[in-house]
């Protein structure tokens, strides 16, 4: 039996003795009784086989001293005395019971059999060794910062202005909602808009469309923008995922690629025909449409998550596996019980339905939900209970952002209350904002035999979206996360194609196998036969095609008409909240009238507003004058700090014999080394700065490690070792006690930062408890004293970097001392 998953706690060790008979058996607890540490005394919980051998036992982790062997057990009633070949470092290992001829399975073949969870155990070598510190892991949360004031600052209408300030004064004043002309505060505020309006407008009446820093036109700053080289982007729309809740006469209908979705209307009914969407858009009911095809299950609605005993289980922060109930809920009368149907590339949604503190639903965390794209997909059982299981695990970039409670206790009248906290969703299907518009003529609706075809769409506002192809996205491995975040500056007209129309057919109807126009971003790239153009939209949302030449892009003929297929939508108006969606448009009567329900638990993100007027003549030019190649070292070091993973860079030219390479060496965010993949990603990221006939050569910096050694003095009252315990904590590489970065933070320090004396005892003094502080070593780590503590500082060169970890595993990556004096 594979070994499944490994709950840091006790509870199932007790279940695991509770038990009526010995049905199962696995690792009670573990001792290291040698002074030398290589004897190891392992409890189980009931009398071991004297069968059990060395090639039984395995002991994995290890920093500094790795591949530690087990060279003997001996069996004695329920404890096996390991020995091994030397004893370990500081950090963790792990002791696994296995079976020699598959060592990710338990041990077969023993009476009673081996508990899959219970068959290894995490210990420490050094758990003898003095310490004068709590034994408690230190679980330190993150601070919850609240959410910062949303500011407008590209404001310049009276709409907005209008919106800013009334926006602003609903934050700043408590309880200001007011919305009646008649106020005096909103009439104030309205007076105030149109004053600012009337400002606006003058500073931009002045200019002329010739220049892109008085053009008023939206076509005519793309142009000018596209001539800097920059690409004006028109917005794009939002993005969700939505799941279904239907009956199980429903199992197996499959809802195909651009359903339509609603957010809420006057009814409550979970779907609607397809007549519904003549009446759209009203103005207030927001659309949006299906990319994949979602095949529903009804048992996939909701998926309990199994809690392996344990009353209080939690997923923790930033995982990335989990076991689901194979059949989560009791099928209906005279059905049989249907089970789960999941596989890798599926979505599912994790919720908290219920608060963990007061356990009631109207308290749940609407936070703690995000959507994981399944990896991997495996049965598996609980010998425990015999609950059958699948073990899912989901990309890492969506692994979790938050705890997840899954269960938890409540005391209800005097007895004991265990309730479901969270819960999978699946049935989940990606969607995006926008209504499809069939085959509309263009105005005017066919080329003229003279001149250029600049036709315009019936109606404005159309989405853009960056495309997406659901295959592959699931070919290039995409999370979650991934497939809901899209660039503006690579959407498109969303859905929109030209076709040329059937004149043997009345009305609006494309002519069967005509080959489709497709737009594009510009027409530079395009030849003269290419069925391609270009959508120019206004400020008042219309949009204008514009053809080719008949050298970049092909002309339509004389006469020709086309008809648009195309979608409205788009902008920050898709940005609906969780639970907005509530419809399905289907005339499927295999689906329909069994859809139970259709929600959003996450709110749809990523709808962006065209780029407004004003951030086009600030950022094109700019982008003009910002040097797009590195000449000097300095250029090269400069250019790699644009990267986003890249704190800061140093570059150095030199001959290597054949040609000058540039070596660069980068001090990522973090202090992470450079790795086979980042360095891909980063000589790709230069390629366009460098220079022909160079090389380019990535370097991790030189680090410098520190030995250093205070002398404290403690104020009468507190005790040494907290004090101690704080200043650790000041002077580490994590979060401190008041959740800042340690002072040794491997992103305070740079190359070529030397550290000062003043700074670090600042830091050490403004400990509560500290007396006094004195010197005793400031120097470089294995280095001979250079006076650094009559300079007051450590000076480096300007490819070094300073370090201290502080690890005992590793003290040539820095050591720190401390001699506390004094105190309790």
């Amino acid at each position: 039996m594979k070994r499944e998953f490994r709950p840091d706690h006790g509870t199932r060790l007790q279940l695991l003795k509770d038990l009526p008979a010995p049905t199962l058996t696995g690792i009670d607890y573990l001792e290291v009784v040698s002074a030398d540490q290589t004897v190891l005394k392992v409890v189980l919980v009931y009398p071991a086989s004297p069968d059990i051998s060395k090639a039984h036992c395995r002991i994995d982790g290890g920093v500094r001293i790795t591949g530690i062997k087990v060279i003997d057990v001996k069996v004695t009633g329920n404890e096996l005395k390991v020995t091994v070949d030397k004893p370990g470092d500081y950090s963790w290992y792990q002791f696994i019971l296995q079976d020699p001829a598959a060592p990710d399975d338990v041990p077969s073949g023993f009476t009673p059999p081996f508990d899959p969870l219970l068959s290894s155990i995490r210990f420490s070598f050094k758990v003898q060794c003095p310490n004068e510190f709590d034994c408690a892991t230190d679980h330190a949360c993150s601070p919850v910062l609240p959410p910062e004031p949303l500011l407008d600052y590209l404001a310049k209408d009276y709409g907005s202005f209008r919106r800013l300030m009334l926006d602003r004064m609903g934050q700043m004043i408590p309880g200001f909602n007011e919305t009646n002309p008649a106020d005096f505060t909103v009439a104030l505020v309205e007076m105030l808009a149109h004053v600012g309006d009337q400002l606006s407008y003058y500073q931009d009446a002045v200019g002329t469309e010739a220049y892109l820093g008085t053009a008023r036109r939206r076509t005519s700053l793309r142009r000018h923008a596209r001539l800097l080289d920059y690409g004006v982007h028109e917005g794009c729309n939002s993005r969700v995922y939505v799941t279904f809740e239907i009956a199980h006469n429903a199992d197996g209908v499959s809802v195909p690629e651009g359903t339509a979705l609603l957010s809420r209307g006057a009814t409550s009914a979970a779907w609607v025909p397809l007549e519904t969407l003549e009446t759209l858009p009203d103005g207030s009911t927001q659309v949006f449409e299906t990319l994949e095809a979602v095949t529903l299950q009804s048992a996939q609605s909701r998926i309990e998550i199994h809690d392996w005993g344990d009353p209080h289980f939690c997923l923790a922060k930033g995982s990335t596996s989990a076991a689901l109930v194979q059949v989560p809920v009791p099928a209906p009368v005279n059905l049989p019980p249907t089970p789960l149907k999941l596989t890798p590339g599926m979505v599912l949604i994790l919720e908290e339905i219920c608060s963990p503190t007061t356990g009631i639903a109207a308290d749940a965390d609407p936070s703690h939900r995000c959507a994981v794209r399944l990896t991997q997909v495996e049965e598996g059982a609980d010998p425990l209970g015999g609950q059958k299981l699948l073990l899912v695990s989901w990309h890492s970039d969506d692994a979790l952002a938050f705890p997840l409670c899954v269960r938890a206790e409540f005391a209800d009248g005097g007895a004991t209350d265990i309730r479901t906290i969270a819960v999978a969703r699946g049935n989940v299907v990606l969607a995006d904002h926008g209504m499809t518009q069939q085959w509309q003529a263009l105005v005017p609706d066919a080329a003229p035999s003279t001149g250029r075809y600049r036709p315009r769409l019936q109606e404005a506002g159309i989405a853009w979206a960056e495309p997406y192809t659901h295959a592959v996205a699931l070919a290039a491995g995409w999370s979650a996360t991934r497939a809901l975040q899209q660039d503006p500056r690579n959407a498109l007209p969303s859905g929109m194609q030209l076709r040329a129309d059937d004149p043997a057919v009345y009305g609006n109807q494309p002519l069967t196998g005509a080959v489709p126009w497709l737009p594009q971003r510009d027409l530079l790239d395009s030849d003269r036969f290419a069925q391609e153009f270009v959508i120019e939209t206004e400020a008042d949302g219309g949009a204008w095609l514009r053809f080719g030449d008949g050298r970049n892009g092909q002309l339509p003929a004389s006469g020709l008409r086309l008809l648009a297929s195309y979608r409205l939508g788009g902008g920050m108006l898709g940005n609906v909240g969780a639970d907005s969606i509530t419809r399905l448009v289907s005339n499927n009567a295999a689906l329909a009238p069994f859809v139970v329900a259709v929600r959003n638990p996450l709110a749809a993100g990523g709808g962006t507003e065209p780029e407004s007027a004003d951030a086009i003549k600030l950022y094109a030019p700019e982008s003009f004058r910002t040097q797009q190649r590195a000449v000097t070292t300095d250029d090269y070091a400069r250019a790699a700090e644009q990267h986003p993973q890249v704190q800061r860079a140093a570059a150095r030219l030199r001959w290597t014999g054949s040609w000058y390479t540039v070596f660069i060496s980068v001090d990522r965010v973090g202090g992470v080394a450079l790795d086979d993949g980042f360095r891909a990603d980063l000589l790709a990221f230069l390629e366009r700065f460098r220079l022909a006939g160079y090389d380019l050569d990535l370097r991790d910096p030189v680090y410098v490690p520190l030995d250093i050694s205070l002398l404290i003095c403690v104020l009468p009252g507190y005790f040494a070792a907290s004090v101690k315990a704080t200043i650790l904590k000041r002077l580490g590489t994590g979060l401190d006690d008041r959740n800042q970065p340690g002072f040794f933070d491997p992103d305070r320090f740079s190359f070529g930062q030397p550290l000062a004396l003043s700074a670090l005892l600042a830091t050490v003094q403004a400990v509560t408890g500290v007396a006094s502080v004195s010197v005793v070593k400031f120097q470089r780590w294995g280095k001979v004293a250079a006076g650094e503590i009559a300079s007051g500082q450590i000076v480096i060169e300007p490819l070094e970097v300073l370090r201290l970890d502080n690890d005992p595993n590793f003290p040539e990556n820095g050591r720190l001392t401390l001699d506390m004096r004094g105190g309790l």
